[in-house]
């Protein structure tokens, strides 16, 4: 009850924010995760051009992200956030009713791109709109995001049931509807002109030097992150030899993320400083990785129910682990990224913060997929999350070093009143 309290407290654009977060997350993972099982056994693809087709449209929004930024910083957030949308609605309808690789990979294109505008231009908004709100803002915006994580592909797996279209055409369904919702009832925020050309934006953006030095602590924040799709569910399937295990790693967050989410952020931002949590986060997530190094030495499938369930706990536990610090450190993460320089240039450092957040999470996932491959071949199955725990000390001893040395906003930059 809380939770939709303070929901209702927001104004009306955040309120739709939210929503939009949770149908980009439902529509994205309810198509997503079955993309590559769809191009090799219903289209006949080869492993190769598959991985050409989902390495295209993550790079267009990897790679892109400091665009969407820019255009949100100079066009206003609401025209960069409706454009997505619509650009995701094409592209995953082009996935719908195209078989060749030509409109493929101009599928993969336009929903990357997508992407690449609505994800900076959100959270510009986001911390525009919110005031001195900002971390009870994006601590909403974690559980609605969440929300949207468990509900994609549990809606995904009943589709495809049907057919991978039906999959698609419901994803660009849910693009479509937010479209028309931000149109319609988003208000639009004054833009403040511009001072210089682009190029001097990103050089100023990118010459920040205490910017950069937390964009690049916060590494470990995102391939940590990452390993709730990638080794964890991995670790839940091997230690309970049930391939449905790994479901209960997201419901296990989505249950604590909607139940504690606000109360963690509105506790701990009364307590210290903004630095000191997201230190104390990261460390959390990196000691999430201990439990499951447990039951990851089994060679042998689980003995009955009761084993399987006891194998399942130290993996669930270490789930919960990394949630916890996700929702201890993230909103605050989120909140500090606009104090770093002009609010004029939000959506920029919200943009090169996504890149460089975008490339950590490829190297890191790179990272943990050769030490589980190892890990395989040499019989050192404690390999990966060592890998990640180590991961995660060393972004939580970088976030200390740089709250010690006072390079951290002591809070979010003070904000124009809108007009």
């Amino acid at each position: 009850m809380r939770t939709w309290h303070e929901i209702r407290r927001f104004p009306l654009a955040i309120r739709l924010l939210l929503v939009n977060q949770l149908g980009v997350n439902t529509g994205f993972y309810l198509l997503v995760p079955y993309l590559a099982l769809h191009l090799s056994e219903d289209l006949g693809m080869s492993a190769a051009v598959v991985g050409i087709v989902l390495g295209v449209r993550n790079l267009s929004q990897q790679g892109l992200f400091l665009i969407g930024g820019s255009a949100s910083d100079r066009l206003g957030a609401r025209g960069v956030i409706i454009a997505g949308c619509a650009l995701r609605t094409v592209g995953f309808g082009l996935f719908a009713l195209g078989d060749g690789l030509a409109v493929l990979l101009a599928a993969s294109v336009l929903s990357g791109l997508a992407g690449a505008l609505f994800n900076p231009a959100v959270r510009a908004y986001l911390a525009l709109a919110a005031g001195d709100r900002k971390a009870e803002a994006f601590a909403l915006f974690n559980v609605f995001a969440t929300a949207g994580a468990l509900i994609g592909p549990l809606l995904g797996s009943a589709l495809l049931l049907a057919d991978f279209r039906v999959s698609a055409l419901t994803a660009a369904g849910i693009f479509a509807v937010l479209t028309v919702a931000q149109a319609l009832v988003l208000p639009a925020r004054a833009v403040a002109p511009a001072r210089g050309s682009l190029l001097g934006d990103w050089r100023e953006v990118a010459g920040n030097r205490r910017f950069l030095l937390f964009a690049l602590a916060m590494v470990g924040m995102f391939t940590m992150e990452n390993q709730l799709y990638l080794l964890l569910p991995d670790g839940a399937r091997k230690a309970t030899g049930w391939d449905g295990a790994a479901g209960l790693v997201f419901l296990v967050g989505t249950l604590t993320n909607l139940g504690l989410q606000l109360r963690i952020t509105r506790a701990l931002k009364a307590r210290g400083s903004r630095g000191r949590w997201i230190g104390a986060g990261l460390a959390l997530m990196a000691l999430s990785f201990v439990p499951p190094m447990l039951v990851t030495g089994y060679g042998t499938a689980p003995d009955g129910l009761t084993d399987a369930v006891l194998r399942s706990v130290p993996v669930l536990a270490g789930a919960l682990l990394l949630y916890l610090g996700v929702m201890t450190a993230q909103p605050f993460v989120m909140e500090l990224i606009p104090g770093f320089g002009r609010a004029e240039l939000t959506g920029t450092y919200f943009g090169l913060f996504y890149v460089v957040s975008g490339i950590a999470a490829a190297v890191g996932n790179t990272v943990v997929g050769w030490a589980m491959d190892t890990a395989g071949r040499t019989g050192a199955p404690w390999l990966p999350w060592a890998c990640c725990l180590a991961f995660g000390l060393a972004s939580a001893a970088g976030v200390a070093w740089l709250h010690r040395r006072r390079v951290l906003p002591a809070v979010a930059a003070p904000v124009p009143a809108p007009a």
